[in-house]
């Protein structure tokens, strides 16, 4: 009796189509993405807008970008310790300079910034799109930062799809 009728998908994810490798394609959410996996679509949809990106998505890049951010954070942070600069005890006059460590570090850290402000955008995006939320709201993520936390936690929404637009589709 209870398989005469069928099973009520409403709310349930539909499963994400598959590549040739089993990955789901690009343009699809890649939900339990590993962490090299995530960070390679990451950069393979790199100012990509439409479709959706899962929470592993989201926070496997976070969690790269992080990492990467503390390694230069402490880079930097070794440069200026190790610099020549001296503070005159009468004058207050500083003299010296940095360490160039420190200004290399200075520049491979707006290099990274330039490099990943568009995709890192493009992400939020994506992830409000798998929540069935406006890709534009991810602007109030950059006003407000905890609201970028909140929108990462939101559940996949299966009405998101409508932002999906697969290859060859017109």
């Amino acid at each position: 009796m209870s398989d005469q009728y069928p099973p009520n998908s409403y709310g349930q994810q539909q499963p994400a189509p598959t590549g040739p490798a089993g990955e789901p394609p690009l343009w699809a959410p890649y939900y339990g993405a590993s962490f090299g996996t995530a960070v390679s679509r990451f950069f393979k949809k790199y100012a990509t807008f439409s479709g959706r990106a899962s929470r592993s998505e989201f926070w496997w890049w976070y969690l790269a970008n992080g990492i990467i951010a503390l390694v230069l954070g402490v880079l930097a942070a070794i440069g200026a310790a190790t610099s020549d600069l001296r503070v005159d005890e009468y004058s207050g006059q500083i003299t010296g300079g940095l360490s160039p460590l420190y200004w290399v570090v200075v520049v491979i850290s707006l290099l990274w910034g330039l490099a990943t402000i568009v995709p890192s955008l493009a992400l939020g995006w994506r992830r409000l799109h798998d929540a069935n939320l406006a890709g534009p709201l991810w602007i109030i993520a950059l006003i407000v930062g905890i609201v970028g936390i909140v929108f990462g936690l939101l559940p996949s929404n299966p009405e998101g799809a409508q932002y999906d637009r697969p290859e060859g589709a017109r």
